[in-house]
């Protein structure tokens, strides 16, 4: 079992800077691939980036490549999405989550979601 927490969500205006937390629990950590979703009021949830178990490999949807930098922490079980130039577009609930198993970026890809931090992008 896994559970997933996220902060550091909040109302910042266009061009800021935001960074998310993902506190994970269980010892494994560090063996998993992770996560950062998103969806917006109306949408469906969407894939944002995701992170190997070492933090070498990284993948980005297009909408936040060079913007968003994702990063994890293994000593302290913790994911972090480092977010900058914010849009408004951005504006979403962000969900972390834990791979099923290889490097997806699809919903069903991951088993064990996070309850989600509002991000608001004013602009």
């Amino acid at each position: 079992q896994v559970q997933l927490r996220e902060s550091g969500g909040g109302l910042v205006q266009a061009g800021d800077s935001l960074r998310l937390s993902c506190a994970a629990s269980g010892r494994t950590f560090s063996s998993y691939i992770m996560g950062w979703f998103r969806q917006a009021p109306g949408k469906e949830r969407e894939f944002v980036a995701s992170i190997s178990w070492s933090g070498i490999g990284t993948t980005y949807a297009d909408s936040v490549k060079g913007r968003f930098i994702i990063s994890r922490d293994n000593a302290k079980n913790t994911m972090y999405l480092q977010m900058n130039s914010l849009k408004p577009s951005d504006t979403a609930v962000y969900y972390c989550a834990k791979a099923r198993g290889g490097m997806g970026s699809t919903t069903t890809a991951f088993d064990y979601w996070g309850q989600g931090t509002q991000v608001t992008v004013s602009s």
